[in-house]
């Protein structure tokens, strides 16, 4: 019983923070996907409503290089694991 207390504690503390995600989202995505995820342009995708996962692998994959494209991995490197887990929650 206690594992199971450590063990939900831990997915605790992990869990994503829609406020900051929001914030992230501000600074980082909204100027070519829109505040809200939805592109107002066809030359970006709208991610609003996108799975978590699969933003989250996208956003992976542009951080280590195994997904190409220069202005998205220049956006992806610096965010932390953190900051992707409040992004796709947020969007």
């Amino acid at each position: 019983m206690i594992g199971i207390c450590v063990l939900a504690a831990g997915f605790a503390a992990h869990a994503a923070d829609l406020e900051a995600g929001k914030k992230k989202a501000a600074e980082v995505c909204a100027a070519c996907h829109g505040p809200d995820g939805n592109s107002a342009t066809a030359d970006f995708p709208r991610i609003a409503g996108q799975h978590p996962d699969y933003l989250a692998k996208a956003l992976r994959d542009y951080k280590s290089g195994a997904r190409k494209d220069p202005v998205m991995s220049g956006f992806a490197t610096p965010l932390s694991a953190q900051d992707i887990q409040n992004l796709t929650a947020y969007f």
